[in-house]
């Protein structure tokens, strides 16, 4: 039975607390720092997608210099405080530390990260200066980590900004599409806002692009357009019984936990979610965390094929979240319109795919789970129709750039999940930096 108010105010708290508590004080996090070997040329520095000078900003930390290390941060990563916390650094810079060779724990960069930042926003440092205006104006479309990101770097060189968002609230997946146990929404909120507390940049919410603003129109009051819009439209299925009452899109359920509180979601007793992706392993545990008796992942492949991390699925495992792996969802059975079973297909692997991935067959053989709620987690695909309405290139939805981060039409730039369909946040933040610097050069304002 789906049902919301499934627990009491204090067992919501408890299951959504902070997954990665920070550091207690200064001796805790330089302990930590002075095990660092602040290595030449270092790995976890080239693993990390926005290049944060990592034995820099510990060796700061190790010599008590905060706020300095914080701006060495930030120089690279405005984002660097919610990357700190959602960042999958075990496949990223932790990953690549060369304690790892050596058999021993790798420094935790994301929770000195994390020490930092937090200290910067907490105290509103203000470490950039911004220049005076140039007299230049930017539209950018998407208040996400790409678009906050690139209007932050066009900021600092005196450019005024103004930033259209569909949402109530700015942080993109940040703020709707990731688990609340790993960054809140107050925490969002504080990391919208001190970003662009360096002045120079209006966010104008509740704008969406093809609805309320057109790019002909902003190109026409902007000197250059930056299109960070994302991707958000959910895969679908496109199996019978997919319209069935209990068939909840992951993105959809993840953002109401997000936007309307843990008590007023409801969870079903069963629940079945479909994928392997971070987004799949958010809303299964998620799911665990708000009430479900039981949660089931299903995936095509197997585990050695999975998108999500190691780390991710032990998150899920240690909820209690149960994995059937080479199964795909053939169709959903209800009664009086209402999910009441999911009919499996068991497959095998065959041969490799465009992407290297061994693909899935069907062996003919079917399962049938009892479940009373089916999350849909499948991937997320591009803004195909509005992509092609704004007469922008593009493959499959995916917008077409050059080596410059300029589309088709002369003035209009673009980055993160709209042009690569989908990566990190980190990835996003750097595809910003990026952009702002193809613009600045567009507006001959840098070389």
């Amino acid at each position: 039975m789906i049902k919301n108010n499934r627990l009491t105010n204090e067992q919501y708290e408890q299951n959504f607390a902070d997954i990665h508590p920070p550091y207690e004080n200064i001796t805790a996090a330089k302990v930590d720092a002075n095990r660092c070997l602040f290595c030449y040329d270092a790995p976890c520095m080239k693993s990390c997608p926005t290049s944060i000078d990592v034995p820099k900003f510990i060796k700061q930390i190790a010599t008590e210099n905060i706020k300095g290390s914080a701006k060495t941060i930030f120089s690279s990563n405005i984002m660097g405080a919610g990357c700190s916390k959602v960042c999958p650094v075990e496949k990223l810079c932790e990953g690549a530390c060369v304690y790892n060779l050596l058999e021993e724990e790798p420094i935790p960069i994301a929770k000195l990260q994390r020490y930092s930042t937090e200290k910067a926003m907490e105290n509103n440092w203000q470490l950039f200066e911004r220049k005076p205006s140039a007299g230049k104006k930017v539209a950018i479309v998407g208040a996400g980590p790409a678009g906050l990101s690139c209007a932050h770097v066009l900021s600092r060189e005196g450019i005024d900004v103004t930033i259209y968002e569909k949402e109530s609230k700015g942080g993109g997946l940040m703020t709707y599409g990731i688990a609340a146990y790993k960054v809140t929404p107050q925490f969002c909120e504080e990391e919208v806002n001190y970003i662009t507390s360096i002045g120079g940049i209006e966010i104008k919410y509740n704008r969406e692009l093809g609805k309320d603003i057109t790019l002909s129109q902003l190109k026409k009051e902007y000197d250059a357009v930056y299109l960070g819009i994302g991707v958000g439209v959910a895969r679908q299925l496109d199996i019978p019984g997919e319209k069935l009452e209990g068939v909840v899109d992951a993105i959809e359920f993840i953002y109401d936990i997000r936007s309307k509180g843990y008590p007023s979601v409801p969870v079903g007793d069963k629940v079945a979610v479909i994928g392997m992706g971070m987004t799949a392993i958010d809303a299964a545990t998620q799911a665990k965390r708000l009430g479900a008796k039981e949660v089931t992942m299903l995936y095509r492949r197997t585990e050695a094929e999975m998108p999500c991390t190691k780390h991710e699925l032990d998150i899920a495992m240690l909820d209690g979240c149960e994995v059937i792996w080479l199964a795909a969802p053939q169709k959903i059975k209800g009664s009086a319109g209402k999910v009441k079973q999911l009919v499996c297909s068991k497959m095998k692997l065959g041969e490799p795919d465009a992407s290297g991935r061994r693909s899935p067959v069907d062996t003919g053989e079917t399962f049938t789970l009892d479940v009373d709620m089916v999350i849909k987690a499948a991937g997320q695909v591009p803004f195909e129709k509005l992509v092609k309405k704004s007469r922008l290139d593009n493959k499959n939805g995916k917008i077409v750039v050059n080596e410059n981060c300029a589309t088709n039409i002369k003035g209009v730039f673009s980055g993160g999940d709209a042009v690569n369909g989908g990566k990190e946040v980190v990835d996003a933040v750097q595809a910003g930096k990026d952009g702002a610097k193809a613009i600045l050069k567009y507006l001959k304002i840098m070389n």
